[in-house]
Parts: C-alpha cells; sequence; structure tokens
C-alpha cells in the first residue's frame, strides 16, 4: 500500500517493543527519513559495546540513523531540522526536551502501554497485572513537558487474562500499539485528530522496577502475591529471600499457581509435597512451577527437586 502523501516522520525508540511499530510503519510505506535511538552501551562481561534493538533494525533496512548522548546537542538539533520532519513518534525513548518534541509542525505523538491516565510511568504493563486489572490497552498521546499527561490522540482496549504474565501481555499491546500508532499517523495526517485533555491527578501509577518493590512479601493475600509473580514474570522476575539448612539465599520466583485452604502453617514456610514446592501465605499456598536459586539457572521446580533438598524449618522471607 503506497503512502505518497505520508508526512515526514522522524521515529525514536530502543527496545523490541519499539520495533515492532517501526517496522509497521516501514512495511506500510510511510515516510521514516529518520531514527533516533541510544547510543551503543557496553554490555556483557567483556563489557562489549551492544546496539539498541531499533538500531540493529534501523541499519538492516537503510534507515537514516541518529545516536545522540544528549538531545540538546547542537550538532544533533542541527541534523534534526534538516531532515524536515513534519511528525515525530516516540516509543519507549527518554523524555524529550521542548526544542525537540515541540519541533514538527503536525507535533510528537508517543505510545503509552496503558490506558491513559491510568498507569502513566515506566512500568505500565507490569503494573496493571500486579494491581490486579482485567483491562489494559494503549494509547497514543501529544507530548508535553510532562511525563506521559500529554492530551490524548486515541486509544485501544484489551482484556488481562486471568493467568496472563507481563510476557504475553508485553507481546499482545505490542502488536497493538503498532496498529494504534499507524491509525495516529493517518488522523493526524488527514486532520482528523480530536485530543482529550488528562486529569491531573490520579490514583494508579507505573513506576520504575526496583529491588524494593520487586521483592515478594508473604504476609500479603494469596491473590496479591500471584499477581506480583505473573506481573513480574519473565522481566525482570519477583524475588525472595529463603532460609533453608540454616543458610540464606535469594531466588527468583516465575511460573506459579495457586490453592486456597485452611492451613497451620506459619507463613513463609516451606512445604514439599507430591513433588511439589509451595509457600504457606495467611489464606492458602503459592504452588511455585519454576525457579531460579542464586547461583543457579532457571528451571521446573521437578528438576530441582531431583537434587535440592529443604529442610523441615526452611522459609521464604
Amino acid at each position: 500500500m503506497s503512502r505518497k502523501k505520508s508526512p515526514r516522520i522522524v521515529f525514536m525508540g530502543t527496545p523490541d517493543f519499539a520495533v515492532t511499530i517501526l517496522d509497521k510503519l516501514v512495511e506500510n510505506d510511510y515516510h521514516i527519513v529518520g531514527v533516533i535511538t541510544a547510543p551503543d552501551k557496553p554490555a556483557g562481561r567483556g563489557r562489549k559495546l551492544r546496539a539498541s534493538a531499533v538500531k540493529n533494525y534501523a541499519v538492516e533496512k537503510g534507515l537514516h540513523l541518529m545516536q545522540p548522548a544528549k538531545l540538546r546537542d547542537e550538532a544533533f538539533l542541527r541534523e534534526l531540522e534538516s531532515l524536515k520532519p513534519d511528525l515525530q513518534i516516540v516509543v519507549a525513548f527518554r523524555m524529550l526536551p521542548k526544542v525537540v518534541w515541540n519541533l514538527p509542525k503536525m507535533g510528537t505523538f508517543n505510545l503509552h502501554a496503558s490506558l491513559l491516565p491510568d498507569y502513566r510511568g515506566a512500568a505500565p504493563i507490569h503494573w496493571a497485572i500486579i494491581n490486579g486489572e482485567s483491562k489494559t490497552g494503549v494509547t497514543t498521546f501529544f507530548i508535553d513537558d510532562k511525563i506521559d499527561t500529554g492530551e490524548i490522540i486515541a486509544s485501544k482496549e484489551l482484556d488481562i487474562e486471568q493467568d496472563e504474565t507481563v510476557g504475553s501481555l508485553h507481546d499482545k499491546l505490542m502488536y497493538l500499539g503498532a496498529d494504534l500508532v499507524c491509525e495516529t499517523v493517518d488522523m493526524i495526517s488527514a486532520n482528523e485528530v480530536q485530543t482529550t485533555k488528562q486529569p491531573t491527578a490520579i490514583d494508579k501509577l507505573a513506576p520504575k522496577l526496583t529491588p524494593e518493590n520487586t521483592k515478594i512479601d508473604w504476609e500479603q493475600p494469596l491473590d496479591h502475591i500471584y499477581n506480583k509473580v505473573r506481573g513480574l514474570n519473565p522481566f525482570p522476575a519477583s524475588w525472595t529471600s529463603i532460609l533453608n539448612n540454616n543458610e540464606s539465599t535469594t531466588a527468583k520466583i516465575y511460573q506459579v499457581d495457586k490453592e486456597f485452604c485452611q492451613h497451620h502453617h506459619p507463613v513463609g514456610k516451606i512445604v514439599v509435597e507430591h513433588r511439589k514446592l509451595k509457600v504457606a501465605v495467611k489464606d492458602g499456598f503459592l504452588i511455585i512451577d519454576e525457579i531460579k536459586l542464586s547461583g543457579k539457572r532457571k528451571m521446573p521446580v521437578r528438576d530441582l527437586l531431583n537434587g535440592y533438598s529443604f529442610s523441615e524449618d526452611s522459609k521464604m522471607f
């Protein structure tokens, strides 16, 4: 499908999520005049420079690529202006200075993986599951001088399945977002956009994930713990401390199930029965199906139990 009237677009993004959106634009003949992504960063044991997923895609497709260390750098701004963008699209990038987002005549819009105004912030997909939401979606909005607060252009809604993980929901929203971005470009090109202002104050936020807010609190209700684990599976993964054979270690928890029941065990006690690893909570057991003990590989619990034993007084805390 040829889009001879497509605006001149500069695309900004870094991870795989952004690549899918950029690929949708390229494959549908939108006029991408430039791609901006993060500078290469040292990674791995050898600290070799690693390119972003968006850079790899842009190089493969022969797109004009920019990797500014500073978005206010004069040389970068001159190069950006020379591309004469009509429109800029931002997907999983970083906060832009006004001198950048205010440049194109059609504006700069962002794709956010939530139904704004809910879940503004760095980790909207994770927090929607952690908080037990039944619906989420993607939203496009014009960027302003704050984070995720600009006027809403359009959105698409998606159901969250009861056993959804952040991994599966991430991919669903990625493809849904690609469709919405194309529709948003078409609406802007046709001058058919009617934006909606966001409220200033909201209750549901999506802050950055940290070691503190990804640790499991075993005093919480079973549903809360279950939602937290699946909302962090597979990345970055929820974690817990373990006391076993009088030694303390840590573990990341991945695939889990739940069992509601009454029992006499203290909260956090590890119970191994019928080749299952269960952790006692106030209203039942969290059944762990996949785990990664510190220093070991991620594995199914049935494999772990073949060569690893838990003492009678072992617990997670």
